[in-house]
C-alpha cells in the first residue's frame, strides 16, 4: 500500500468549482480497482490550500495500472484545470507510527474494562462446559482459562497487552487450535453460547458495540476453524489482532 498527496492551492473564486470537479473526478476512483480510498480536504487556516490524500495498492498499480488504464483519460478531463495548481505531488509509505487517541473509546473500555470481560468468559464456558457438542473439546479445560480469554479479548478490543507479555501472545492463542479439526456446527455453536453469554453478562447492548465485537468473533471463529485443520499452512508469527468500531462509531448522543 502506497500514500499520494497532492497539495492544491486554488482561490476562493474557484474553489467551489474545484470541489465540484473533484466530485465528479472521485467518481472515476470509486471504479478504479488499483485505489484503496481517498479524502479531500480543506485548509481552515489558509482556505486557498487544498489536499488530496489516495492510498493505491502500490505506487506501480497507481502510475502503471490507473494511469495507464482506460479511466484515466476520464479522470484527468476533470481535474485538468487544476492540473497548474498542484504545489506537491509525491508518494509516502506509512510507518510503524500510528495509532488511535482517546476521543474515541476502545471497545475495551465500552465494555466496561477487564471485569465485564471476565465475567463474560466465566458465563461463557460455563455453558460451554454444560454444552454436548463443544463441551467435549474443553473437557480438560484448566480453571485459569477463561481469565486467560478474557486478558486476550482484553488486547483484542484495545486495552493492556497483558496477553502478549504473560501469556505468549498470538502463537499461544494459535497453539491451542491446532490440530483440533474443529468443525462449522461447533464453531457455530460456540458463536451462538457467546452471544448469549454477552447479554447474560450485561455487556453493551447498543448496535454498534455489538455490531463490532459480533465482527470480531465471527472473524475469529473462523480464522480458528482453518487453523485447526490437520496439516493446515498458518501463519505462526503474528501479533494479537487489535480489533476497532468499523464503519459504526459508538454513538454518544
Amino acid at each position: 500500500m502506497i500514500v499520494e498527496y497532492i497539495r492544491y492551492r486554488v482561490g476562493d473564486d474557484r474553489a467551489d468549482a474545484f470541489l465540484a470537479d473533484y466530485a465528479r473526478a472521485a467518481q472515476v476512483l470509486d471504479r478504479a480497482p488499483q485505489c484503496v480510498d481517498y479524502e479531500l480536504t480543506r485548509s481552515v487556516d489558509e482556505p486557498a490550500c487544498h489536499v488530496l490524500r489516495i492510498r493505491w495498492t502500490s505506487a506501480e498499480d497507481h502510475l502503471q495500472g490507473f494511469r495507464g488504464g482506460d479511466l484515466f483519460p476520464e479522470f484527468l478531463a476533470v481535474i485538468r484545470p487544476y492540473v497548474g495548481d498542484i504545489e506537491e505531488m509525491r508518494h509516502y509509505a506509512t510507518t510503524a507510527v500510528t495509532g488511535s487517541g482517546a476521543a474515541v473509546p476502545s471497545l475495551y473500555a465500552w465494555a466496561g474494562g477487564l471485569p465485564a470481560l471476565e465475567r463474560l468468559t466465566r458465563l461463557f464456558y460455563e455453558r460451554v462446559l454444560a454444552d454436548d457438542l463443544i463441551g467435549p473439546l474443553f473437557a480438560h479445560m484448566d480453571d485459569e482459562h477463561p481469565k486467560h480469554v478474557a486478558l486476550w479479548l482484553a488486547e483484542v478490543f484495545g486495552g493492556p497487552d497483558r496477553y502478549t507479555r504473560e501469556r505468549g501472545g498470538y502463537p499461544a492463542m494459535l497453539g491451542h487450535h491446532l490440530g483440533k479439526a474443529i468443525t462449522e456446527p461447533q464453531r457455530r455453536r460456540w458463536v451462538s453460547l457467546l452471544m448469549d453469554a454477552a447479554d447474560a453478562a450485561e455487556l453493551p447492548a447498543d448496535p454498534e458495540f455489538r455490531a463490532a465485537f459480533t465482527g470480531y468473533v465471527e472473524w475469529g471463529t473462523r480464522l480458528a476453524v482453518a487453523n485447526s485443520r490437520p496439516g493446515a499452512d498458518v501463519v505462526r508469527s503474528a501479533p494479537v489482532p487489535r480489533w476497532g468500531w468499523g464503519v459504526a462509531p459508538p454513538w454518544q448522543g
